[in-house]
């Protein structure tokens, strides 16, 4: 049996990443798609920046059913928002190093759990130049050395194909989980590149949803020019 929001029966955690190009398309259709995906963690990439981010990221959260879990403020463009349901501890960013006349890159973290199934989840947004996200993508893996159990949720715009350096690195040791649909994210209308996607740990059970089961075509271009990457996992 399926709930009418695609989830399939039975206890799951449902995973979204999303580029929200800075909520500058048409915000409510951004907020009705968070709504009718009904996602428990969300990684956000470009979210809003400068005037009043914090508090645009805060009420989109809201309006959509879900909170803010790690701010995007110091880690230029990428938050994450889960639902209440789960508890979440030790928010954190890092910034990367910037490379001279482009924009400084960053991941937030945050350490979420549901009942016994806990975890780290990190939102990344690697750049266009592809050294720098070689680099990037070196110094995050680095990092997520140190998560906590060992168990990392990475999703991400990596503005990059599979099988590319970047892509390689973030995803060692780690599930692809749109491997096997092969979604393209980019463009939202009528997307031809898979550059987007969520990489969840080894032995996890991960299905991709497919946005446009739940919500039609024309929504999803209105509200940004990234389709999400949905994922259930279920126990």
């Amino acid at each position: 049996m399926d709930h009418p929001n695609g989830r399939t029966a039975g206890k799951s955690l449902r995973l979204l990443s999303w580029n929200l190009r800075s909520l500058r398309d048409d915000r409510d259709a951004v907020v009705e798609c968070l709504r009718r995906f009904a996602p428990d963690v969300v990684f956000v990439q470009e979210a809003p920046r400068f005037l009043r981010a914090q508090a645009r990221l805060a009420r989109l959260a809201r309006e959509s059913g879900l909170v803010v879990a790690s701010t995007g403020h110091g880690a230029h463009g990428v938050a994450i928002l889960t639902r209440l349901r789960l508890s979440v501890h030790g928010p954190a960013q890092l910034e990367l190093p910037r490379t001279p006349g482009l924009h400084r890159r960053g991941i937030a973290r945050a350490d979420v759990s549901l009942g016994a199934k806990a975890f780290t989840a990190v939102s990344v947004h690697l750049g266009l130049d592809g050294a720098e996200r070689r680099r990037h993508a070196a110094l995050i893996k680095d990092t997520l050395e140190w998560v906590p159990g060992g168990v990392c949720v990475l999703g991400g715009d990596l503005n990059a194909l599979p099988g590319s350096p970047a892509w390689r690195v973030l995803g060692e040791g780690l599930t692809d989980a749109g491997a096997e649909a092969q979604l393209p994210t980019f463009p939202a209308v009528s997307p031809k590149s898979r550059i987007d996607t969520l990489f969840v740990p080894r032995g996890w059970s991960a299905e991709v949803v497919e946005p446009r089961d739940l919500v039609d075509d024309a929504l999803l271009v209105r509200a940004t020019d990234h389709r999400p990457v949905i994922v259930d996992v279920v126990d």
